[in-house]
């Protein structure tokens, strides 16, 4: 079987950027990302479904810009830590999400 080409290469993202976490976690669950699960002890708790069939969901956070470190590890100068949460999403768009929506020159991290 003949391997198919892609006639270009995928494009990376889309990337958002929430206001903080409780934000995001606000959007996800009006979403429906959050499902209730039962543990064995019959304790429910709310988790996020990260990976389905339709979608992917990146939880990056917060992301650290810069900082510096000695040979052993130490940090001599601190991170500067970019504003928002930051996720990577695959999947159709959810409503008011495309308002998140960033278009980082260099992503932090990325689907393979």
């Amino acid at each position: 079987m003949a391997e198919k080409l892609l006639e270009s290469p995928p494009v990376p993202g889309p990337f958002f950027r929430f206001t903080d976490e409780a934000a995001w976690v606000a959007a996800a669950k009006a979403a429906g990302f959050f499902v209730t699960v039962t543990d064995e002890k019959g304790v429910d708790s709310e988790v996020l479904q990260a990976y389905t069939r339709d979608h992917a969901i990146d939880v990056i956070g917060t992301i650290p810009e810069g900082g510096e470190w000695d040979e052993e590890g130490n940090q001599i100068v601190a991170a500067t830590i970019l504003p928002g949460w930051h996720v990577n999403y695959l999947g159709d768009l959810p409503d008011g999400w495309d308002t998140f929506e960033v278009k980082p020159g260099l992503p932090y991290r990325v689907f393979a």
